[in-house]
């Protein structure tokens, strides 16, 4: 048998004459599932009954709540899972790395000011990168870098490159 939070027949009223909208929500069966059995009180007199009962419009609903509650309990725990995953990263991510005393930082006093904001934007290379998206990020500068250059070449020297 269902729980009586998984089945309600649910009426919407909408104004008529001077009384406002109504919603109306009743655990009936769905053949008592009409105005007549779930609008009370009924806030219209007795010979407007009928004509504010068929601007009503009444639908049976059957829901499992058991299932509602299985799903969100699912995905409360999903994001618990990630945010102690990122927790965890978060703390151990600095005992694994370690610094490279091989790579220094590039200091060139001769590049123009397209470069020196370049390298302002870039993140420092302090340490090698570890992890593939840092990989992936210094791949991208790289690139990045190339495409500036070829611009300048072409466009401020108007040189091709061969």
């Amino acid at each position: 048998m269902w729980n009586s939070e998984d089945i309600r027949c649910k009426c919407i009223c909408p104004p008529y004459r001077n009384i406002s909208g109504q919603i109306y929500k009743t655990n009936v069966s769905q053949k008592d599932c009409n105005c007549l059995h779930v609008v009370a009180p009924m806030p219209v007199p007795g010979n407007d009954v009928e004509a504010y009962c068929l601007l009503c419009e009444c639908k049976y609903e059957e829901r499992s709540t058991t299932t509602i509650k299985f799903i969100i309990i699912i995905y409360l725990s999903l994001i618990g899972a990630l945010l102690l995953y990122m927790a965890f990263l978060m703390l151990v991510d600095p005992l694994i790395r370690k610094p490279d005393a091989y790579t220094q930082p590039l200091h060139n006093e001769e590049e123009n000011e397209d470069a020196h904001s370049l390298a302002a934007m870039r993140p420092s290379a302090s340490s090698r990168p570890n992890t593939v998206l840092e990989r992936v990020e210094g791949a991208q500068q790289r690139w990045k870098r190339q495409v500036q250059e070829q611009r300048k070449t072409v466009f401020d020297r108007h040189k091709m490159l061969s």
